[in-house]
Formats: C-alpha cells, sequence, structure tokens
C-alpha cells in the first residue's frame, strides 16, 4: 500500500518537477541567455553594431569588467565581499602615473609598484577580515576611501596626463594587440585561465569553497580559513591594479577619480554569472560570461544614446534583479532535493 501510495505521489508530482527543472536550468543559464538576448536586440536595433571596430572597442570594454569579475569571484566565493576595487584602480593606475612622470625607474619599475601597491590594499583588507576581526563590507569600505584619498594625495588631485610621450611602450598594455586580439584581452585569458586552474585543480580552490559553503565547518576540518581569504583580497586587488594599468595606457593619462563604482559592475558581473552572495557556490566561467553581460549592456546602451542617467538605473536594475534570481534559484533547489529524493526512493522500491 505504502508503494502505490509513494506511486501515486510521484506520478502527482511529476509535471511540476519537470517545470521546477525547466525554470531552475534557465536560472543557472540566465547570464548566457540574457548575454544572446542583448547581442540579438543590439544587432537588430543598432545598424553598425555587428562590425569588426564595434566589437573591437566593445572587446577592451568587456575585457575591464571581465578582469575585475575574475578577481572578485574568489572574494564572493568566500563569502566575502571586497568594495576597495575601484579605488584600487584609481590608485595603480596614479601609482604607475607619479613613476612614469616623476622619476627615472622606467616601465617596468612604474608597472611592479603600480601591482605592489594596489596588492598591498588587498593585504590590507585581507588583514582586517582575518586578524582585526573586521565585517569584510566595513573593511573595505574603509579601504575604499583610504586608496581613493591617496591617489588624490599622489596628484594634488590633479591629472597625470601623456604618460605615454616619453614612454610610448606603455600605450601596449592597454593599446597593444597580439597575433590580431588586443593586449587587454589576452590579460583575460590569463587571468581566467590561472583562476579556473586554482579553482577546479588546487586545493586552494576546494577550500574557498569549502570556506564559503561553511567556514566553522572548514575551519574544523583544519583548512586554514585566514590564509584563504588572504589570497581572496590579495587576487582581488591585483586584478584591480591590472585594470588601473589598462585604463591608465588606453588614456594615456592618470586621473585619481578612475575606477569610481567600478567594484558594482564587478559584483553584478558575478552575481549575475550565479555567484552565492553567502559564498560556496558558483563558477569563474559564469562570472567571465556575467562580465560580458555588463559590459555589452553599457556599449548597447551608450550606442542607443540611453541619458547616462538612465544607465545607472538600469545597472541598479540589473543588480537587484540578479541577486532576486540567485534566491529564487536557491529556493527552486531547496525544493526539488526533497522530491528527488522522493523519487529515487520510489524508484527503488519499485524495483
Amino acid at each position: 500500500m505504502s508503494t502505490n501510495s509513494a506511486l501515486a505521489t510521484s506520478h502527482a508530482e511529476r509535471l511540476p518537477l519537470s517545470w521546477a527543472r525547466i525554470a531552475l536550468t534557465l536560472l543557472r543559464s540566465r547570464a548566457a541567455l540574457v548575454l544572446v538576448l542583448l547581442l540579438v536586440l543590439f544587432a537588430s536595433t543598432i545598424p553598425s553594431y555587428l562590425t569588426l571596430t564595434n566589437f573591437s572597442i566593445l572587446s577592451k570594454h568587456i575585457a575591464v569588467a571581465a578582469i575585475l569579475a575574475v578577481g572578485t569571484s574568489f572574494v564572493i566565493l568566500a563569502g566575502g565581499i571586497d568594495l576597495s576595487i575601484g579605488s584600487v584602480v584609481g590608485l595603480s593606475g596614479m601609482v604607475a602615473g607619479y613613476m612614469l612622470l616623476h622619476s627615472n625607474s622606467g616601465i617596468f619599475i612604474a608597472v611592479l609598484a603600480a601591482l605592489f601597491i594596489g596588492t598591498a590594499v588587498g593585504a590590507l583588507n585581507g588583514w582586517l577580515v582575518t586578524k582585526a576581526g573586521v565585517a569584510p563590507f566595513i573593511a573595505t569600505l574603509g579601504t575604499l576611501y583610504i586608496a581613493r584619498g591617496a591617489g588624490l594625495l599622489l596628484s594634488g588631485g590633479k591629472t597625470f596626463p601623456n604618460l605615454a610621450s616619453n614612454h610610448p611602450p606603455f600605450s601596449m598594455i592597454g593599446q597593444g594587440t597580439l597575433f590580431g586580439v588586443s593586449v587587454p584581452v589576452w590579460l583575460v585569458v590569463i587571468l581566467f585561465g590561472v583562476a579556473v586552474l586554482i579553482a577546479i585543480r588546487t586545493p586552494l580552490g576546494r577550500h574557498i569553497y569549502a570556506v564559503g559553503g561553511n567556514e566553522r565547518a572548514a575551519q574544523l576540518a583544519g583548512i586554514s580559513v585566514g590564509r584563504v581569504k588572504l589570497f581572496t583580497y590579495l587576487f582581488s586587488a591585483f586584478c584591480a591594479s591590472i585594470v588601473g594599468l589598462v585604463i591608465a595606457s588606453q588614456l594615456e593619462a592618470a586621473h585619481p577619480a578612475t575606477g569610481e563604482s567600478f567594484e558594482l559592475n564587478a559584483i553584478a558581473a558575478v552575481v549575475l554569472g550565479g555567484t552565492s552572495l553567502m559564498g560556496g557556490r558558483g563558477s569563474i566561467l559564469n562570472s567571465l560570461i556575467g562580465a560580458c553581460v555588463i559590459g555589452v549592456l553599457a556599449d548597447g546602451l551608450v550606442m542607443l544614446g540611453v541619458s547616462e542617467f538612465w544607465q545607472m538605473v538600469i545597472k541598479g536594475l540589473v543588480i537587484v534583479l540578479a541577486v532576486a534570481m540567485d534566491q529564487l534559484q536557491q529556493r527552486l533547489q531547496a525544493r526539488l532535493l526533497p522530491l528527488l529524493s522522493a523519487k529515487q526512493s520510489t524508484q527503488t522500491v519499485t524495483a
């Protein structure tokens, strides 16, 4: 009798279960679906959209968002947040500009100094979170102001102009090409490959997911939670420093306000890609797709002549909708697990 009841229940739940599975699959693939829809929409409404020139420009813009998203992914996967990356972008560009204009150190030393100072902000974030016990939101909010203020102090609020006039190779970082592909895109490929290798093939990657999933359990399992978190903030700041160099190279100038609100774009890209803000769930590939969505959306709105104010509203809506869809995905998964377990047990009894 119990077997017949279980079978009846299984038949009754088969239709809604199948629809729930479809909905869950669509939610998991939401970034890719949105990207395709945006490309179709802009291609059909903008005559010059499907041109090599436009895609060349678009790839450079996407590269900036993608590098930041790759770095931010590890922080969020470990259950943290990094609000300082936009300021690190500005600070690293200012450091490079200062070194190029006010020292005889050369491009190599200027680039190393920018990467070192930017990554040092990540080290400060990691220390505040792991050693001082400051909440990630507060810690990175504080370093956001520290890094931005440091960039302003470095130049007195002024721009460092004409960076490539005395150092022409500096423009190669943001404007150069290699085998017909822009250098920023190659940087995305390299950082993405490194991040995927870490996430999938190394114990560190597994530890990042474990810490984000359940920090207490990870600690009891012998994982050095502090070191894991420190790495995520270091990597995030390092990626932001690279973006600072790329933008300074593209503009051939360093401005202390560079990178404002970049942290919001990075977080939006990661969450849109399906990474949970609670940590422990997500992938670097989906974060990269989310960055493509943000880049395509921003460029498409500009080409359509949409007001900058409306662009801010739309980006805010994207962030809210991304988080809402993530919550919906979690609820669907929580609903499906017991149903799938019941169905499997029913099949076992019937067999």
